[in-house]
């Protein structure tokens, strides 16, 4: 079993940063693509970026240029650093890891974007 633990979230103004952080821990074979997805309220939960076990990187349009995803193998551990950050960044941040057999999710990490 694969545990996801998020850390870093908080309320921060308008234009300021935040980085998340998700571990993994358990029995971890591999993990290949590794992500961040957030869920505003009211609303479906969106893929925000992912970042696959060689490094290839994809972007939601609405954070490319501002978010940066990072992973670091040897700790099973993935990184969203948050820059210029807007009030419709507010959501629950939530870890993805994809296992051998099956996809894992964190509990959720909560951003709030308020002046």
């Amino acid at each position: 079993q694969v545990r996801l633990v998020e850390s870093g979230g908080g309320l921060v103004q308008p234009g300021g940063s935040l980085r998340l952080s998700c571990a993994a821990s358990g029995i971890i074979f591999r993990l290949d693509t590794m992500g961040w997805y957030r869920q505003a309220p009211g609303k479906q939960r969106e893929r925000v970026a992912d970042i696959s076990r060689v490094g290839s990187i994809r972007y939601s349009d609405s954070v490319k240029g501002r978010f940066t995803i990072s992973r670091d193998n040897a700790q099973n551990t993935v990184y969203l650093q948050m820059n210029s950050l807007k009030l419709e960044d507010t959501a629950v941040y939530y870890c993805n890891a994809v296992g051998t057999t099956r996809s894992y999710w964190g509990q959720g990490t909560q951003v709030t974007v308020s002046s």
